[in-house]
Parts: structure tokens; sequence; C-alpha cells
């Protein structure tokens, strides 16, 4: 007999698969069935389903669950024999979809109905799907910090809102016209829940502040970080079980073309996960920022009683998008006319007082004429001098600025980080008043980036730092409710200022603060509150503890939007700033688990991951430049095979 007439004789041979079905209960014996090698997957299902007598049964959700491998079998027409499978594996028969525990941003837990079997990419794209929320590749699962038992208390008191109910996400989900999905008005019940969702949640009780995880420093963040799933693999291959509990979050910091007609959930989530941010001290802000911070979570708690989040009627929305397109269009087409604002490209001028720590001298801040070109600081002894050769200049692109402004005290100072041959070098400038400090700092801001002050952003981003500065100032008036019983002040600001003032001495402060933002709607006050969150100078960085290559020591790789940081771990300084526009390639050998990247310039660095596996890390950097890649024009298609292209991991490709 011929070699090919034996391999068709083995394949014909019949032999028993044992394939275990969850709805027979766990306690169940597994179900032997008989098969041949060429038997696929579909006909598995099928002998499993004729013999577990469950014939009336909707099975069109499950598939068949490999254990030893840990892998889902998702391809019906595949053979046994092509998928690798023999006599000695233990298949499970178990719905795609089964139910988990989802903490809101806003704290909310809900119960669904989630894809078990699908990337993690696309089990989000699904629950973003169901929760009406947009832009499903800005957010991503994490698993919650271990909870500390006391006794038997079992999730005691944790309320828990059951939408298992909901369609799966695989279907069409029909909307209401106010952009809810259909199934959320099906129930009085339900149809809270939405609302729950897309109105912000009443102050929590400052006891409730006190009890819940708060990170002390940065080695305790960056632990957060090696907590996200990975977005390449399913929910069931990442040991995620039936009701386990885990947490929605915003991971990428650059939210994409918001429409609040359309956004009202995701901008709602949005201000919850900053204001929980801002209450857990997760990030760092001064104390006149906080009682603006609180103010603003007073007037949106108050006016959410009241006031549906509702936009601007819909002529002005599309006018709105309109003006951004052009603006958007603008800013990518560049014409002859461009080119000569570049060559006239306007200017600052002024005289303002410079310090730099680092320097081995007592000396304080010293005045010298500035002159801001292009994104070049040039200054000079006096202004008679600046025809000649300047003092020194400074190129800030690529470098950190952060604001160190107290307006009670009129102080007005930016700092810079620049980036230079040893490390980042630390100048403050120091402005004489509000007017001259918000254009510099604009300037600051955009070269930073890269731009020059002919950039169209220039005016709005003045504009908002005056805004920001005006709320921040304390008026004084005898209208003002100094005895507001209603305001708690203690649930409104984070547990260090809870200590450093008892509630009498906050009260008029943040009333006072309040005056300023009383005017604004909803959805203005949410928005500023979003647009100051923004502003903070460690807004948008996720930290990893890693090793540099011929290192000794653990530092702190900040991971944001634009750019990576290496930061000093012992004084939690930034020593380097490398930004992904100068990025040639990164890749990781994931056998000694270490990432490397090249940068223009001949830079090369390369760090292996102390607190997080170095995938989260790769996902990460590969997430930012896939958000980079999407403009206004696509709409809401997502190129799913992009993203992965650009976060998977070995097995991914």
């Amino acid at each position: 007999m011929t070699s090919h007439g034996i391999s068709i004789q083995l394949r014909m041979a019949v032999w028993d698969l044992s394939v275990s079905v969850e709805e027979l209960g766990p306690e169940a014996p597994p179900l032997k069935i008989s098969v041949t090698s060429d038997l696929h997957i579909g006909g598995v299902i099928l002998k499993v389903v004729e013999k577990s007598r469950e014939n009336k049964k909707d099975w069109s959700d499950h598939a068949l669950w490999w254990e030893q491998k840990q892998q889902w079998l998702l391809k019906p027409s595949w053979t046994l024999d092509k998928c690798g499978i023999h006599a000695d594996a233990r298949l499970c028969l178990t719905p795609q979809h089964k139910p988990l525990r989802l903490v809101m941003p806003s704290g909310i837990v809900l119960r669904m109905k989630v894809c078990f079997s699908s990337s993690v990419f696309r089990t989000v794209m699904g629950i973003c799907k169901l929760l009406n929320i947009r832009r499903p590749e800005e957010l991503s699962l994490l698993w919650p910090v271990e909870e500390k038992k006391k006794k038997k208390d079992k999730d005691f008191g944790e309320e828990v809102y059951d939408i298992t109910c909901a369609p799966l996400p695989s279907s069409t989900i029909p909307k209401l016209a106010n952009g809810m999905p259909a199934f959320f008005a099906e129930t009085p019940e339900t149809e809270a829940v939405y609302k729950m969702l897309a109105v912000s949640q009443p102050a929590p009780a400052p006891e409730t502040i006190a009890k819940l995880y708060r990170t002390i420093n940065i080695t305790e963040k960056a632990h957060i970080n090696s907590r996200w799933l990975d977005s390449s693999r399913s929910l069931l291959q990442q040991g995620v079980k039936e009701f386990d509990k885990l947490l929605l979050r915003f991971k990428y910091y650059t939210f994409h073309d918001i429409m609040p007609q359309a956004d009202v959930v995701r901008l709602t989530q949005l201000y919850e996960q900053a204001r929980w941010a801002i209450l857990l001290e997760e990030i760092e802000c001064t104390e006149e920022e906080m009682m603006v911070f609180a103010a603003l979570q007073y007037h949106i708690g108050k006016v959410s009683l009241t006031e549906q989040f509702v936009a601007s009627c819909p002529a002005m929305e599309d006018l709105d998008s309109a003006l951004q397109c052009l603006e958007v269009k603008m800013e990518g087409e560049s014409s002859a006319d461009d080119m000569l604002e570049t060559m006239t490209a306007p200017e600052l001028h002024d005289y303002l007082k410079i310090f730099r720590p680092k320097r081995l001298t007592l000396k304080g801040y010293k005045q010298y004429w500035f002159t801001f070109k292009d994104t070049t600081i040039s200054y000079y002894k006096s202004k008679e001098e600046s025809s000649k050769e300047p003092i020194q200049q400074m190129n800030l692109k690529g470098c950190e600025v952060a604001p160190d402004v107290s307006v009670a005290g009129q102080k007005f100072c930016i700092r810079l980080l620049i980036p230079g041959p040893e490390g980042m070098n630390e100048v403050y400038l120091r402005c004489e008043q509000e007017q001259q400090y918000s254009r510099w700092m604009a300037a600051c801001r955009l070269a930073s980036k890269g731009k020059t002050l002919a950039d169209s952003s220039f005016s709005s981003e003045v504009q908002s730092i005056q805004s920001f500065l005006a709320m921040q100032k304390t008026t004084p008036s005898n209208n003002t409710a100094q005895t507001d019983e209603s305001i708690n002040t203690h649930s409104l600001v984070s547990p260090r200022y809870q200590k450093k003032y008892k509630p009498k001495q906050l009260t008029p402060r943040i009333l006072e603060a309040y005056q300023n933002v009383a005017q604004l709607s909803l959805t203005d006050a949410i928005q500023k509150f979003l647009q100051i969150w923004q502003a903070l100078p460690d807004f948008g960085l996720s930290y990893i503890v890693v090793r540099f290559k011929g290192c000794r020591k653990d530092e702190v790789l900040g991971i944001a939007n634009n750019r990576l940081i290496r930061i000093d771990l012992s004084v939690g300084d930034v020593v380097k700033t490398w930004r992904y526009n100068t990025m040639r390639q990164w890749n990781v050998n994931w056998d000694i688990k270490q990432v490397a990247i090249e940068f223009d310039g001949n830079v090369n660095i390369a760090f292996s991951c102390v607190t997080a596996d170095c995938k989260i890390v790769h996902e990460y950097i590969g997430g930012y430049i896939f958000m980079s890649t999407r403009s206004r024009e696509q709409s809401d298609t997502l190129n799913e095979e992009l993203f992965h292209k650009l976060t998977g991991g070995h097995e991914a490709l």
C-alpha cells in the first residue's frame, strides 16, 4: 500500500474526542464523541449539540475552547487535523459572550455580557457600541487593585446594575434620536442606568475618597500600568472568568473629534476619570488649581440636577465642525501665503527675568531683553544690544513646559526643561503680569510641539491661558452665599487639602472661584474642567519602571501621546525627552524582554521593563502612533489591522 493510502486510512480512522459542555454544569462528565481527523470544527459542535440532548437551545454564540493550548477554535471549516487536535485534547463548548462586572470611570458597576473570544481591542469596541461611547480605541480594560477584604464581606454593599438583557454587540444596535441605544429605553430600570452613565455622579463622601486606593509615589503609579490587559489577546486567554471585575478606562490621552451632542456618555465618563485622578492625587496640581477644580465640580454637580447635557443647536454644531475642518485643511495645506507668513513670522520681544537653578550661583532672577522667533528664545543684556550676538539662544523644540503661577501672589513663571546633550537643562522665566505671561506661555507650549507663533492655534492658546488665570482670581463680593450649607467642601478636594484646611476655611475660597464659573452651561463646565486638566504639567503621562541598558539602577519611563520621558527615580527629575516624530523604529526582543528604540541623529536607547511586561510599553508606543494617524475624514471607521500591526506582539505578526 502506498504511503498516500496509509495517510488516508489514518485520517479515516475513528477515535474518541472528549468535549465538556459548560451548560451541563461543572460536575457533568465530558461527552465522548466519535470523530475522524478530517471532521471540521463545525461538525464537532454539531455532534456535541446532538449528544447533549439540548437541541431546542440556541447554540449560535457557542464555540470550542482548547484548554491545554488556551486558545479558541473559531474557524468552523478547519479540520481537527489542520488544528492539530488529537485524542488527548480537552475541549470545552462554551458561550463566546459571558457576563462581566465592568467598573466605569465614574465608579458605577455594570453587569453586562461581553465577548470573551475576540481580541480585547474588539471586545472594548463592542462594550463602547452598547454604551454609546465613540472612539473606543482610546479605552481599554485593566484589572482592579486587589481589595483587602475584611472578614467575609464578599463585595458587601456594592451596587451592580444589570444590563445583560442588552443585545450582543455583534448585532446592529438601533439608537433613539438623542443617541441613546434603543434597548436602554425598554424598561425604567435600564433607562435609569443610561442616565447614570450620561450624567455626572453626585460628589462622593470624604470617607469614600479616603477609603479608595491612592498611589503614594511614582513607583506605585507605575504598578497600575502593569494591570492593563493585552489588546491582541482574548479575555479567556488572559485568565478572565465569568463575573470577574474589570475596569474600563481611557488609556490613550488623545481625545479625537469630541462632539458634545454625540458624545454625552464619552464626555461624562472622561470628566469622571479626570475628576477622580485629581481627587485621588494621581496627578499633581497647585492649590489654586485645586480650588478651580473644586468650584467646577460644585457647579457641575449643581447644574446636573436641573440641566440635561445638551449641546448647542445642530446648525451651530455643523458650522463649528465645518470651521474646524477648514482649520484642519488650512493647517495641512502650505500655500505661497503661508510661506510668506513664515518668512515674516510674528515675534515676541520684551524684558523678562531668567533663573537657572542648576548653575552654582546664589543669584536669583536676572532681567534681560528677550526675543521669541520661530521656536527659539534669545536673550540680550538690553534692548539696544539686540542687534548684536545674543548671550544665549534656546531652541524649545521638544522641551517640557510647566506653569509656576500664583495669581494671588502675582507670580507668573514658566518652567522650561530644555533637552541638551548632557540631559535636561532647567530654566525659569518670570513675567511681570498676566498678559505678558499668557503670550509667552502660549509661545513656549507651541514651540515645544515644533509650532511657531504663526500657527493658527496661537491666539486660542493665549485665550485659554487668560481665561484660566481669570478663574483663579478671587473677587470677594458681598452677594456670595458664604454660608452655603449645601457645599460639601471635603468632597471636592483631595485628601491633602482636607487635612490642610477646615471646611469653613475652604468654603469661601471655593465659592470665590465658583463665581468665575457660575455662568457656564453644563457642557461648557465639563469641557472647561477637561481643558484645565489637560494643561497640567503631568497630564497624560503613564509611568513604567525600567532598567536602561548599561545602568545599574531602576529609572522611570513616562509615556505620553507625543514623547517618551526618562525620569530619575530618586529625585523625580526629568533627565531626557525623546519625541515620537524623531523616532525611526522601535522593536522588542521578546526573549530577553528588552525594548530598543532608534531616533534621528544616531540616538539609540534600550531598556528592560521592571514593573510591567514589555508588551505593555510596546502597545503604548504603537497605540499612540496609531492615534496620530487618525484624521477627521475617516469618520468612525477604524483601521483595526493597522492598530494590531503597530501594537501586536510577535504572535500577532
